[in-house]
């Protein structure tokens, strides 16, 4: 049912003349732009966004135009957007495709997003690597500007908007919000204690706005062709295309582009099977900090609330696709690592958490672990969850808990066993 599926955020990802101002004006290009600016106010445009039922693609989910109006109104102080560009999660590579081959749908989308909610400064808080994409988007900034797509007083209508980019230097706690506007203003990128919300005292203290790349993307094709038609994609309260990032054990991985809702078993087939034919023994469906999925779960649809239902998310839509040849015990140790590693340290549960989570682990996989080991894992786990500033301790115990819940006599032959039983795998004594 999905070979005829029209893309819509990659339709023109092959073009390099997108790049270029021309081009994307030439595929329909900030036509949605100069149709609001002329025919709708900024409430209207939100309304549309709501109507559409567009849920934020970084990971969350939570509905865009809802968010867009948490914003308090005449306070008197600037209005601030910020697009989220550091895409940090591993297995997930979405946002920079859209940057660096369509870079201007997602600047008419942050333009979009920023005349509904007044703005006239936005920022791009893009992640260090991706020096490519900031050097592209800082021309596509220009080549707007000299269209007077931006700028001040545009197309005569008294509005103002100025797009920045602004590197930030690799860190994964940056790609939570608070840290994100707290690196935006030069400080140290720790998260920010929430109440209050960064839509009330946000960037500066002002009210604030983050939205992802992908999310901003959508923006142009929802007031081009209007809220009805995007809710049809999708399921029910999953509406629109989506990216798939897909990895691991396939023969074809990459980025694709299908309806919010499509199983993932037929993007498995998509993104060509599996590498020898083997058969899968897991899937992480949302980037490394959701829960794993066992082989019995792929035909479950790639959307926010059938993943739910069984147990994992979809955050990012970081698919990373294991066959048996797999340690699961070392997938475990190796997330819990990257996790000990990029924890802000501000709380006792995640420094520490993060911290014991990789020791018991390592120490599982080198065979020198103890069954109650287990429980001490799902202890700390458990523990972790829901008791920090921001949600990167919950990121850590959350793969842990799923690796251990479907796979537990995995660890327990390697505890049993004293050693890890896929010998045939490289070492990964020095990890």
């Amino acid at each position: 049912m999905y070979e005829d599926y029209e893309k819509i955020l990659t339709k023109f990802a092959e073009d390099p003349d997108q790049r270029r101002i021309e081009g994307y004006e030439r595929s329909g290009g900030y036509r949605a732009w100069k149709k609001i600016i002329h025919e709708m106010t900024p409430e209207q445009v939100t309304e549309e966004v709501k109507k559409s039922g567009l849920r934020g693609r970084g990971g969350a989910g939570f509905p865009t135009g809802q968010k867009w109006s948490f914003v308090p109104k005449n306070t008197g102080k600037p209005i601030y957007l910020c697009c989220n560009a550091d895409e940090s999660e591993p297995g997930t590579f979405k946002d920079r495709v859209i940057i660096e081959k369509d870079p201007h749908q997602l600047i008419e989308g942050i333009i979009i997003a920023a005349y509904a909610l007044r703005c006239e400064q936005a920022f791009i808080y893009i992640r260090g690597e991706f020096y490519y994409g900031a050097q592209l988007l800082d021309i596509c900034i220009r080549q707007a500007r000299a269209k007077k797509f931006l700028g001040t007083n545009i197309f005569g209508k008294g509005v103002n908007l100025n797009i920045a980019v602004f590197r930030g230097a690799g860190a994964y706690i940056c790609g939570e919000e608070t840290a994100l506007m707290e690196s935006l203003e030069g400080k140290r990128g720790q998260p920010r204690l929430k109440p209050p919300f960064p839509a009330t005292v946000g960037l500066y203290g002002c009210p604030t706005v983050i939205n992802n790349v992908e999310t901003l993307a959508n923006l142009p094709h929802i007031i081009n062709r209007g809220a009805d038609w995007y809710t049809t994609i999708g399921p029910k309260n999953n509406y629109g295309p989506k990216l798939f990032c897909m990895s691991g054990h396939l023969n074809k991985p990459g980025t694709f582009e299908y309806p919010m809702g499509i199983p993932l078993r037929q993007l498995i087939e998509i993104a060509g099977g599996v590498k020898g034919g083997r058969a899968v023994k897991g899937v992480i469906p949302g980037g490394s900090s959701v829960p794993v999925l066992p082989a019995r779960d792929i035909d479950t649809p790639m959307d926010f609330d059938s993943l739910v239902k069984v147990g994992s998310m979809l955050g990012s839509a970081g698919v990373v696709v294991m066959d048996g040849t797999t340690c699961m015990v070392r997938m475990a140790m190796i997330t819990a690592r990257f996790y000990e590693h990029e924890s802000c340290g501000q709380c006792t549960q995640c420094r520490e958490g993060t911290a014991w989570l990789y020791k018991i682990l390592h120490r599982i996989e080198h065979g020198e672990g103890r069954m109650q080991d287990l429980d001490t894992l799902l202890s700390a786990c458990e523990n972790m969850k829901g008791r920090t500033i921001c949600v990167l301790s919950d990121a850590a115990a959350m793969p842990v808990e799923g690796f251990i819940k479907h796979y537990r006599a995995e660890f327990e032959q390697h505890i049993t066993g004293k050693a890890c039983p896929f010998t045939q795998m490289p070492s990964l004594a020095a990890v």
